[in-house]
């Protein structure tokens, strides 16, 4: 089975074609810009990557274009559309409805715009993506839904619940949902598989970390916490986000600076986080770089990411009775060597310890960067999100 794994934006669509015998990915690439003036296309196959300029009024236009590309030219990877058993769509929040993946019908369709105000700059552009491809490919290509939230659907009520007036949970469905499913999902079974153990003896701690982050405590193959809330918003500070914050904050930033609800959220989620502390650097690495080069604020921001993940992994070791693996995952958890040793330092007394050596020279999609004698495993697992919608919707589809 061949499945073409989409991840949809409201003006860009990601796209991955996997043929599922022997999960080998055909072609991939992205659509920017639609809807706006100099739209592109960049697709990558057959080991050649082009980037043209297209016309994308809408994400239909962009789906026929990637169509084109995956079936003419030197990119060219499959005969015809045909070929295409089944399109996963990666969809962010599934709230308390959906708690695995699932085929979309029009009554899926309904609900997840029905939870788009839990995510609204995501779940409608999710909609855009299932309805586009639906005029494009038609309906007797089956599609289906891989959310965000489902891994973590298994936490328990004392760990997703909020200490608010309980009607609140049971009329808006106010409470932690958790997000990086796939990811956290992905790198949880991969580290099992490495360790040679069925994930459902070992106490695993993800740590996907990037210009999103989030870190999720996963006990014999079922999430317990994480650390994002409602939204993405909370946990972490981020390369854009504030993270978790006092809530009078809200209220008093809002009548301080005279500002809209509006206005309040678009610096809480894309203008505060590690630049907004650093001064100027958003990317961790350069975070690093100018913290090391004497920048104080930069090292502040350092100093804060580090300590909010270590705090965090600590809470989730006393929550779990112990841990088996540590794994670091995502664009700083992959990359960055001084984040890793900074975050794991000080942790000797949990049987925490990296060698320096292996943390500075990663090799491979599973590296591991234990130290001789740590009681616990520490790995760097590059994820694939794309694989783990790609396996769900085969699985949808086989079940």
């Amino acid at each position: 089975m061949k499945v073409l794994v989409i991840n949809c934006g409201s003006s860009s669509l990601k796209y991955q074609l996997i043929d599922m015998d022997g999960e080998k990915v055909l072609c991939k690439g992205l659509c920017e810009r639609i809807g706006m003036e100099s739209s592109m296309i960049t697709h990558e196959a057959n080991g050649q990557k082009a980037t043209t300029p297209a016309i994308f009024p809408t994400h239909t236009e962009a789906f026929t274009e990637l169509v084109k590309k995956m079936t003419t030219g030197a990119g060219k990877c499959i005969e015809n559309v045909n070929e295409i058993g089944a399109i996963g769509h990666r969809i962010v929040h599934g709230g308390e409805k959906f708690q695995k993946s699932c085929l979309i019908t029009d009554e899926v369709i309904a609900t997840i715009r029905e939870l788009s105000p839990l995510a609204p700059l995501h779940n409608p552009a999710g909609i855009l993506g299932i309805e586009a491809a639906r005029k494009v490919f038609g309906l007797d290509i089956p599609q289906v839904a891989v959310f965000d939230t489902a891994f973590h659907s298994t936490m328990p009520p004392k760990a997703y619940m909020y200490a608010i007036p309980y009607e609140y949970y049971e009329k808006y469905g106010v409470r932690r949902y958790g997000f990086h499913g796939t990811s956290h999902k992905y790198v949880s079974h991969k580290a099992a598989e490495y360790l040679e153990e069925p994930i459902t003896r070992l106490k695993i701690i993800t740590c996907h970390l990037g210009n999103g982050s989030s870190i999720a405590a996963v006990d014999q193959g079922r999430v317990v916490d994480t650390s994002m809330g409602m939204t993405p918003l909370a946990g972490l500070m981020m390369g854009t986000r504030c993270g978790d914050l006092d809530p009078s904050v809200v209220n008093y930033l809002k009548y301080t600076l005279d500002i809209t609800g509006h206005q309040l959220e678009e610096i809480l989620n894309r203008k505060s986080g590690l630049p907004r502390i650093s001064g100027d650097p958003s990317e961790k690495r350069d975070v690093e770089k100018a913290a090391a080069e004497g920048n104080e604020r930069a090292k502040l921001a350092s100093d804060m990411l580090n300590y909010q993940i270590k705090k965090t992994v600590g809470g989730y070791i006393a929550a779990m009775g112990g841990v088996d693996a540590i794994v670091f995952t995502g664009g700083i958890g992959e990359h960055d060597a001084i984040a890793r040793a900074k975050i794991c330092h000080h942790m000797d007394w949990l049987g925490i310890r990296i060698d320096t050596e292996k943390n500075k020279n990663i090799r491979g999609d599973v590296c591991e960067i234990t130290a001789w004698g740590a009681k616990v495993r520490t790995l760097v697992i590059a994820t694939n999100e794309e694989l783990m919608i790609a396996r769900d919707t085969k699985e949808v589809l086989e079940g």
